[in-house]
């Protein structure tokens, strides 16, 4: 199980999770969703990965991921 939460300090409580950004989650799952990857659509709910998930799926996954991120990346001018 876990979450991903685009903060500038480690999420611990929910003091520091309500800081996070939610804009950049959101811009992260539609990239995400984009790519064929479905996953929560709020940073307050949690992922499960399971042995349903294949070494495949989970490389298709982490693709997605990077892709995701250099969207992100461009669209923040980075």
């Amino acid at each position: 199980m876990w979450t991903g939460f685009f903060a500038d300090e480690p999420v611990t409580n929910w003091e520091t999770a309500n800081k996070s950004n939610r804009d950049l989650y959101g811009r992260f799952f539609h990239a995400m969703l984009a790519e064929g990857v479905y996953l929560a659509p709020s940073q307050f709910e949690a992922a499960f990965v399971s042995i349903a998930h294949t070494d495949a799926i989970i490389d298709q996954t982490i693709q997605a991921s990077q892709k995701a991120f250099r969207v992100l990346s461009q669209s923040a001018g980075g």
